[in-house]
């Protein structure tokens, strides 16, 4: 724990330990359980209870929050009704004790989702999580965008910028990126912005944010961008091309896609109306593509810059792939592709 400084005299705080039920004397343990670029997760056994439980520390935010932390308790709050998402049992966003935000909820055991195997079992996941009715609007207080596939447009552009204000961006490239962001924004103008059944979203579906335990049952542990948001906007997310390469390699072919979705939409079993699902999600995983590949975009360039402290080799070949003319000509083409249906 010595890389957050001052975590060690947090957990020794009577306020925190009395919330948590644990002794006066710290004898718990805490161990590294996942690190990543806004979050270090560390796990430990409640002493009494013998139960596992997950300290999340905040280091930083996606979204631009002051109080991120605060923001994902609040939708882990929110979802525990789904039995799909680890219990949220403390949180502290106030950074008087210490300079980051700090969560504790309970650890949930399993494995990262095998698409091969998995589809099924994270459509159930996501439609138990879906089907929870939010509070009245105003009361929920989850960041809600006017217009999501616009919203997500505009995450791009700016994303994008870093790739072509660069020198080290390859033109034929620039002109590529720029060619399909416009083909986007083309169609989704083209799109009504209908009113639609709306719910807590995810927006970052990789495979790794869901764990599989021993009996097939599937949860989703990671909440750093939930939204109140069209469902189908975490269908394209956990769907789209860019998605499920990044880690994995794999491509779902249509009839895969298509198969999911079903399989969700059978799972809702009438909780909340589906009219239109499919096609909505279809084009979210379309839009999602021009996502992934302007962050790789932004990334390959952050990738090249002088003096960065941590560079993981296949990171940077991954971003490569993502930026090979024949992938993003791929990508260009299904992102039309998901418009025609």
């Amino acid at each position: 724990m010595d890389s957050i400084k001052g975590l060690k005299e947090y957990i020794r705080l009577p306020f925190y330990r009395e919330v948590l039920g644990l002794s006066e004397e710290v004898t718990e343990r805490y161990e590294m359980l996942a690190q990543g670029e806004y979050n270090r997760n560390y796990v430990f056994t409640h002493p009494v209870t013998g139960k596992k439980l997950v300290l999340r520390v905040n280091c930083g935010s996606q979204m631009h929050l002051r109080h991120q932390i605060e923001y994902e308790f609040h939708a882990l709050k929110l979802l525990e009704s789904s039995g799909r998402t680890p219990k949220p049992l403390y949180v502290d966003g106030s950074l008087e004790y210490l300079e980051h935000g700090i969560m504790v909820m309970e650890f949930l055991p399993g494995t990262t989702l095998d698409y091969h195997k998995g589809l099924g079992g994270a459509a159930e996941c996501l439609a138990d999580i879906h089907s929870v009715k939010m509070p009245e609007e105003g009361m929920h207080t989850l960041i809600t965008p006017e217009n999501p596939l616009e919203a997500i447009l505009d995450e791009c552009e700016e994303m994008v910028k870093t790739y072509m204000e660069s020198s080290l961006g390859e033109e034929e490239k620039k002109e590529k990126i720029r060619e399909m962001l416009d083909t986007g924004r083309e169609i989704v103008r083209s799109i009504p912005n209908e009113p639609v059944y709306q719910c807590c979203v995810n927006t970052e579906l990789n495979n790794t944010n869901f764990l599989v335990d021993e009996k097939g049952y599937t949860y989703l542990v990671d909440w750093e961008k939930p939204l109140y948001a069209d469902p189908a906007q975490d269908l394209g997310h956990f769907l789209a091309p860019t998605t499920t390469f990044w880690k994995t390699d794999v491509l779902l072919e249509r009839e895969e896609m298509l198969d999911f979705l079903d399989t969700y939409i059978r799972a809702v079993a009438g909780r909340f109306d589906v009219t239109g699902l499919k096609k909505r999600a279809m084009q979210f995983t379309g839009i999602t593509c021009l996502r992934g590949i302007t962050w790789c975009a932004m990334a390959w360039v952050q990738y090249r810059e002088p003096g960065k402290m941590l560079f993981n080799q296949s990171t940077f070949e991954k971003l490569n792939a993502y930026l090979d003319a024949d992938f993003l000509e791929k990508m260009h083409q299904f992102l039309k592709d998901t418009f025609c249906m």
